[in-house]
């Protein structure tokens, strides 16, 4: 059994993160799912949250929402929807966007509140991510 996983995350326009890791963690669509090498395979649609992964005492985080995660005994793929890393994510504009979602949130027809919701999940894991 090899001693590390090696984590692909990539969205439909890009590779946003190719290296290797210990543990990883992804939010899946029913909750968050902990992997560590050896994992039987399996195939799971993602949430909207943190995806961490830890490294010989270092540890990664970047925010997705939506799309597929890969699990294979050696290899954690994930292909997300919308995926950004620390260094990318704005902060104000985030809390901008919170408590604008959040106020639509107060008076929003049924039919739109998935998407208002998914706003607002994913506004919280941006500023959560960035503020770690």
């Amino acid at each position: 059994m090899a001693d590390y996983l090696k984590l692909e995350v990539v969205t439909p326009s890009r590779r946003v993160l190719e290296g290797r890791a210990k543990e990883v963690r992804i939010p899946g669509a029913l909750g968050e799912l902990g992997i560590l090498p050896g994992h039987t395979p399996l195939l799971t649609s993602l949430g909207t949250g943190e995806v961490t992964w830890f490294d010989d005492g270092t540890t990664g985080r970047l925010v997705v929402q939506g799309g597929f995660a890969e699990v294979q005994p050696d290899a954690v793929t994930v292909l997300a929807s919308v995926a950004e890393t620390v260094d990318e994510i704005d902060v104000e504009s985030a809390r901008t966007a919170l408590a604008a979602a959040q106020e639509r949130l107060k008076a929003v027809a049924a039919e739109e509140f998935d998407d208002v919701d998914g706003q607002v999940r994913l506004a919280e894991a941006r500023i959560s991510v960035a503020s770690k």
